[in-house]
Order: C-alpha cells, then structure tokens, then sequence
C-alpha cells in the first residue's frame, strides 16, 4: 500500500487515539464503541479501491471518489454517506482550488483531498482534543470537516476585499488607466464567479444534514451545523456583495474612458473649427473669380488678416470657456 498517500488513520477507543495501518480497517470498523478517521491526499485508483475493501464501500460511490471535478452532492447508501465539494483555500498567496470527497458511516469518516493547501490536520487535532462531552465519532469529525471547509473561504473573500479595495483606489485617484484595468477586474469578477460556484453548494449540504440525516447532526451538534450553515450563507452574502461591487467598478470605469474619449473628440472638434475658419477664409482667394474688387484696395490685406484674427481669437475664447479645447 502506497504510504505517500496517507496523511492520517486514526483508531478512537477508551478517550485515546492511535494510528494505525490501513490495511487494519477492517478489524476494528466492526465494534461500535470505536471510531476511524482517515485523511487521503490525492491517492491512486488501487489505494481507493483498498480503502472500499476496508470499509465496505459502495461502488458506485469508488468510482465518484476516483474520478475529480465531481459536482457538489450528497449521496446516501445502504451504510454510508459519499459527500462531494469542493473546496478553496489561500495557499501561497493565491486562491487555491480543490476538491474532497467524503465517506462518512457509523463510526468511520475518510476524507480524500485533492488540492495543494493545508489539509486537514486541524480535524485532527481537535478529534484527539475533543472535551464538552463531545466524543470524536462520526457526527463531530463531520462537523469538524465542514467547518473548516467553510472558514477557509474566509481568508480568501479577505484578500479578495483588498485586491478591489486596491482597483478601487486607482479608479478612484483618477490615475491613468485603460484596458490592463478592465481586465484586471474582468479577472477578479471572474474569480468571484468561481468562489461563488463552490461557496453556494456547502449550503444544500449543510442543510440536508440537518434535514435529513438526524444520525450525523445529532441533537448535541445540531446547533454546530446550523452554525456552519450560517456561515456559508454569510460567505455567498459576502462574495455575492463583492461581484456587485466589481461590476459597478467595471461599468464606471468605462464610462470614465467613454468620458475621456468624448472629451478627446471634442477637443479635436474645436481645434479643427479653429483651423477651419481661415482655411475657409484664405481658400477663397485661390479660386480666380474675376471680380474682387478689394484686391485693388490698399488695406484690403491687412484688414482681412485682422479680421480672421479677430474671428479665431473669438472662436478660441467661446471654445475654451465650454471646455472644447
């Protein structure tokens, strides 16, 4: 059996936990008074069959724990429940996406993980710390799970806030931006999407748990699953607020260059009204009529040039008072 894989198998007896083999499942999963945790990391196809010959795994449910890019859900079996989500996380300073898929009976939880980030490690911790008269079984590694699943997406929407609150401050200080700015929030509504698509489905799980599977919310950790519920709405509520934001941000910003541009064209309208004018003027003489009498008149030439000075001065001072030029 690949060891790499494994990153937890923990027996519960007696209020003591010890690791043990995989291959040594099976022994113990028979006895009611004793619980098994296990934590995957991304295991081969034969490590997962294995695991189902442990356990006593459907097939159906082998097969949806092999395969990645499972649709969130929540299937029920003769003795176990398979749960598929997915997950994310802030790993290294970016948005880290994975997946986990859950089998959960009477007293065994396995979660297989397929992501780069922390993993599970704090279930754990707190399964070998358990107090409140809470005893690690089923029902609290469950919780345990999910809500770290759920807090998790903290940290990110938290960097999510900073990085449009940074847009935000460049749109805002009128600093020079163009099209590296629109798809720079074009990116970020983009990635609010896909926070979005796997924030929203931990609510149906949660509530389905608390609905209809009384045997894992019990009636001492109904109120830890509602309070996990609670926070995945918070999160959709929160992400959701933040795509709106972002489309607001990206509808002012191209007003903002649509404004710039009109203010463009507009100045060259009332430089070329300027320039237009003696053009106008001046062509006139370069078309050879044969009567132009004040061609003969001594200041016909300097009066003309006064004249359409004159004119442009005045056309300058209009334009520029209504900000054309």
């Amino acid at each position: 059996m690949a060891a790499e894989f494994i990153i937890d198998c923990l027996l519960f007896h007696d209020s003591k936990s010890q690791a043990i083999a995989l291959d040594d499942i099976s022994d113990h999963i028979g006895q009611p008074d004793r619980f098994i945790w296990v934590e995957l990391k991304s295991p081969d196809s034969q490590t997962i069959t294995h695991l189902g010959d442990e356990l006593g795994l459907h097939a159906l449910a082998l097969e949806d724990a092999i395969s990645t890019h499972q649709r969130t859900k929540l299937e029920e079996y003769d003795k176990h429940v398979f749960i598929a989500t997915r997950t994310v996380q802030l790993w290294e300073s970016r948005m880290e996406l994975g997946e986990t898929h859950l089998f959960v009976g009477s007293n065994y939880v396995v979660a297989i993980r397929h992501d780069s980030g922390s993993g599970y490690q704090r279930v754990s911790e707190r399964l070998q710390a358990a107090r409140n008269g809470i005893k690690p079984g089923a029902p609290y590694a469950l919780y345990l799970v999910l809500d770290l699943i759920v807090d998790q997406f903290r940290p990110v929407i938290e960097s999510m806030q900073d990085r449009f609150q940074s847009l935000e401050s460049q749109l805002m200080s009128g600093a020079k931006s163009g099209r590296d700015t629109l798809e720079r929030l074009y990116a970020m509504k983009r990635d609010l999407t896909t926070l979005r698509d796997v924030a929203e489905p931990m609510q149906d799980i949660t509530q389905d748990l608390i609905r209809l599977h009384p045997g894992l919310s019990t009636k001492e950790l109904k109120a830890y699953y509602r309070d996990v519920q609670d926070h995945a709405v918070r999160v959709s509520a929160a992400i959701d607020r933040l795509r709106i934001s972002t489309s607001d941000a990206m509808q002012f910003h191209l007003a903002s260059l649509s404004v710039k541009q009109n203010e463009s064209v507009q100045k060259l309208a009332g430089w070329g009204a300027l320039l237009a004018l003696p053009t106008v003027v001046f062509s006139l003489y370069g078309m050879n009529f044969i009567n132009m009498p004040e061609l003969k008149w001594p200041w016909a030439y300097p009066a003309l040039m006064l004249a359409t000075g004159a004119a442009v001065i005045v056309l300058y001072r209009r334009l520029k008072r209504r900000g054309w030029i």
